[in-house]
């Protein structure tokens, strides 16, 4: 009452003047400690009332929010520390993005406010939201606060605010700040060198909305991408201030470069290819969590900055066995640093290196190799940099901007003292095993980044240095240190050397750690889950009987149903003293034991209306890969019980050719199994199967009534996208013929709840709902996983009856391709339009010249519409046998 009778008194007094209505309210208010927040409508905190709305933001106050806690900040030191009785003290949160996605020019016709010129930044911690704790005067705090709601808030390196809330310092912290500042110097932080724009005034732009409570939010306020939970104080949400653990400083890295390829694809002859996608779309829209009976909690979203797909690709020189063991080591020590669901590694060879279009979709280049690099790679690998690419260089001969590598004989490969500097300035010392290299300048170092590591010899030999490039951020960071070797006695010369390494081995990966977080990578490690038992299931009550009956006739003495792959036992329970290993994985029998938070059964049924497929359900919530779990049961298991295995994680997703398939909690995961007559219309075009399967997973969202407009597609041959900007889902197809029956393994994933850390379903209708106004609810795995059968043999007996022209309507009307443009054979080929698919389910093209022709992939690992080929030979006979 109080809040709503102050603020009618201001509004009657100050009218439509916003500075001075948050001025005025602010001082008025400031006894009562009550807290300001500045933010999105949608991330209002719960109970509070709103003063001021323009657009999508608005000026609310709230119950007061208080931080007694800095352990886990970073502190902006500055001595003597002040805080002065009369200013405010606030918390900024706010998303870091480059290049194209730097703040945009303010629409609001006034000057833009630069936040470092009107307040004194005293802790930040680094992370998505990044958040800075400050302090202002009260002139100063409404005068930021108005500039964040006109949309003319300027932070530096490339902040954009989210969200301004006021918070109280309790006395522990303020002692915590004043005790540091008396022994450390102070870190400033910096605005980029920008002129202020200049405006007009723009009349009336703020709006009153009155005493009522906001109508956007549902009775749980949700949070905007960035922002923190509304629903809590700020010293205890988990997303709000005072959460996250400690984290040094990094501006120039303190945002997580994190997009998962959620999957690649397989399938049969020419019909698909390696498919990491293109250039992705930087979702940076406000998507929100909505709390449902039927939606699984998600795990909270971490921006892709960049805008490039998780690839960190390894050049380990030219091909050869010491390569690949080369290749091995790397790949091993990166995999231990970065979170493996969130990045893909892959080695770059040499011949790829210089014809692939490898580029565009590389997060992190690493070049690990003592060989001279030939003139032509290394001039792709200047021009990567200077799109703003980062390298790793370990233990390489390769540098850049007058830097040389010097050979000395004394130091290789011994174990020497390293002295490394971290961004932040604090030292690590280690001991480590030397390259016999340094690097040298004929110049002067000052164009050095802060992250570099010196010998502690007489000479300060430098073995570490990071070297900005270019204007588009580019940078390298060049090691003369094998930190990708584990201590072994293979790699040194006396056991007291071993001792050295191994005593630092700690230290060595926080080294590299280091490196990988300074060139944007996030090394939040997850821990690989433990595999979980198999549950027989069926969706129909009717088949339980004749399943178990056929069960009983196939299994051995042991109960085992053994494959080339994977060894199933079935039992009745699950006792922890059964084990669990990829190769032999115990299946339980018993239902009524069944319960899983991620699958719900029931939902499964209701929503499964199909004749045949997937009927019998083999459920995991974690399993090394569902392609392998039917191997032992497809040949032999009646057709009318179809076979379908669901997972919630894998462990060891498999994907086209030696790709990884990842598999975050959240993605819809299966494997099915689909038989198919060679003599008929599918059996002769095998190729339309993997078409039929993401067109399956499109339909099964956009044939829900109101689900019409998600703006899910499909791209050729194999993949689920959001518009054609983003892929979050698809399809691995492996067929086997024997007789005259394809037994084809259709694995399907796609992303339902998972926003982290590209996106999925769920924000597609999110984002639907916040640009329309509407209420769809969010969807299920388990819900999807059934409609998406259920299509699919729909489609499937479509295609036997009218072939081709009986789904390539649908077809069309979902695909991303309509009048898209590629080019033939290489990036200097000549340029054609796309025109549809054939009768085998190829690509057909339009040349300038007027002729139709059919193209297939080239394998092109990197993007596979970047460039096509016109294939040497067309579908005439029915396809070959493909083992699975």
């Amino acid at each position: 009452m109080l809040i709503t009778l102050c603020y009618l008194y201001l509004w009657a007094r100050w009218g439509r003047r916003p500075a001075a209505l948050v001025r005025a309210t602010v001082q008025r208010l400031r006894a009562s400690r009550c807290s300001f927040t500045f933010c999105g409508a949608a991330a209002l905190p719960r109970g509070a009332r709103v003063c001021l709305s323009r657009g999508g933001r608005v000026f609310c106050v709230g119950e007061s929010q208080s931080i007694d806690d800095l352990n886990k900040w970073a502190l902006f030191l500055v001595s003597p520390f002040i805080l002065e009785a009369e200013h405010v003290a606030f918390v900024t949160e706010s998303i870091w993005v480059q290049g194209e996605n730097l703040q945009r020019p303010s629409s609001s016709s006034e000057t833009l406010v630069k936040w470092s010129d009107c307040c004194l930044p005293l802790a930040c911690r680094p992370g998505d939201p990044y958040q800075l704790i400050a302090e202002a005067s009260v002139d100063d705090f409404s005068k930021l606060g108005v500039a964040f709601l006109e949309d003319r808030l300027q932070m530096a390196n490339g902040l954009i605010p989210q969200k301004i809330v006021s918070v109280h310092l309790q006395d522990s912290a303020l002692k915590e700040l004043k005790d540091q500042a008396s022994n450390k110097q102070a870190e400033i932080l910096q605005p980029s060198p920008e002129a202020s724009v200049e405006n007009k005034p723009e009349l009336d732009v703020m709006e009153h909305v009155g005493q009522e409570e906001p109508k956007v939010l549902g009775p749980e306020a949700t949070q905007q991408k960035g922002g923190a939970s509304g629903s809590e104080p700020a010293g205890e949400s988990d997303r709000g201030v005072g959460s996250l653990e400690l984290c040094h400083l990094h501006l120039s890295s303190c945002h997580e470069c994190l997009e998962l390829e959620n999957s690649t694809i397989e399938s049969v002859k020419f019909a698909s290819a390696e498919n990491i996608p293109d250039l992705p779309y930087d979702y940076s829209g406000s998507l929100e969590s909505i709390a449902d009976d039927v939606c699984p909690e998600r795990e909270g979203r971490r921006v892709n900055i960049t805008g490039k797909a998780p690839n960190i690709l390894l050049y380990v020189g030219s091909d050869s066995q010491e390569a690949l063991g080369r290749f091995q080591q790397v790949r091993s020590v990166l995999a231990d640093c970065v979170d493996t669901d969130s990045y893909t590694l892959y080695h770059l060879p040499e011949e790829s290196a210089l014809r692939d279009p490898w580029s565009d979709n590389c997060l992190l280049l690493v070049i690990a190799t003592r060989e001279s690099l030939p003139e032509d790679l290394s001039r792709k690998f200047m021009a990567y940099l200077s799109q703003g690419g980062k390298v790793l260089g370990l233990s390489s001969s390769f540098t850049f901007a007058g830097f040389q590598v010097t050979s000395k004989g004394a130091l290789q490969e011994t174990v020497q003292n390293l002295l490394f500097s971290k961004v932040d300035q604090s030292q690590v010392k280690l001991s480590v095993l030397s390259s016999g290299c340094v690097y040298e300048h004929p110049g002067e170092w000052l164009s050095l980044g802060k992250l570099q590591g010196h010998l502690e010899n007489e000479d300060k030999d430098r073995l570490i240095v990071q070297v900005p490039f270019g204007t588009c951020g580019g940078e390298a960071i060049l090691c003369q240190v094998h930190l990708e070797l584990p201590p072994s006695s293979s790699v040194v010369r006396t056991p007291e050397d071993f001792d050295l390494l191994k005593s630092s081995n700690v230290r060595r990966y926080e080294v590299l750690k280091e490196i990988l977080t300074t060139l944007g990578l996030s090394c939040d490690v997850q821990q690989v889950p433990a595999l979980t038992p198999l549950y027989l299931l069926s969706a129909a009550e009717e088949i339980r009987d004749p399943l178990m009956q056929w069960l009983g006739k196939r299994v051995d003495p042991e109960g085992v149903i053994q494959s080339s792959k994977v060894s199933l036992k079935f039992v009745s329970s699950y006792t922890s003293e059964i084990e669990i290993t990829p190769a032999a994985i115990p299946v339980v029998t018993d239902v009524e034991a069944f319960s899983s938070e991620n699958f719900n059964l029931d939902i499964y049924r209701q929503n499964l209306q199909t004749k045949q497929l997937g009927k019998v359900i083999l459920f995991a919530e974690v399993t090394p890969t569902t392609m392998s779990l039917l191997d032992g049961l497809m040949f032999e298991m009646p057709q009318e019980m179809g076979l379908i295995a669901i997972a919630v994680r894998q462990t060891q997703g498999k994907g086209r050719g030696r790709n990884a398939w990842l598999s975050p909690v959240g993605c819809a995961l299966s494997t099915l199994l689909v038989s198919i007559p060679l003599r008929s219309q599918l059996g002769q075009r095998i190729p339309f199967v993997q078409h039929l399967m993401s067109l399956a997973v499109v339909e099964a969202v956009r044939s829900i009534p109101e689900y019409q407009d998600i703006d899910l597609r499909v791209k050729w041959p194999n993949d689920i996208y959001y518009s054609d900007l983003m892929k979050l889902g698809g399809v691995l197809v492996n067929s086997t013929l024997m007789g005259e029956t394809f037994y084809i393994l259709i694995g399907c994933g796609f992303n339902v709840t998972n926003s982290n850390p590209t996106i999925c379903i769920n924000d597609l209708i999110l984002e639907y709902n916040r640009q329309h106004g509407a209420d769809l609810k969010p969807l299920r795995t388990d819900f999807l996983i059934a409609r998406t059968v259920t299509v699919l043999e729909k489609l499937i007996d479509t295609f036997q009856d009218k072939g081709p022209n009986g789904i390539l309507p649908l077809y069309y009307k979902y695909w991303v391709h309509s009048a898209q443009q590629v080019r033939l054979g290489s990036s200097e080929g000549p340029t054609v339009s796309i025109v549809g698919l054939d009768d085998s389910g190829f690509l057909m093209v339009h040349q300038e010249g007027g002729e139709v022709v059919t193209v297939h992939p080239d394998g092109n690992s990197f993007d596979m519409l970047r460039n096509l080929i016109i294939p040497k030979q067309r579908y005439a006979e029915p396809p070959e046998k493909h083992s699975s």
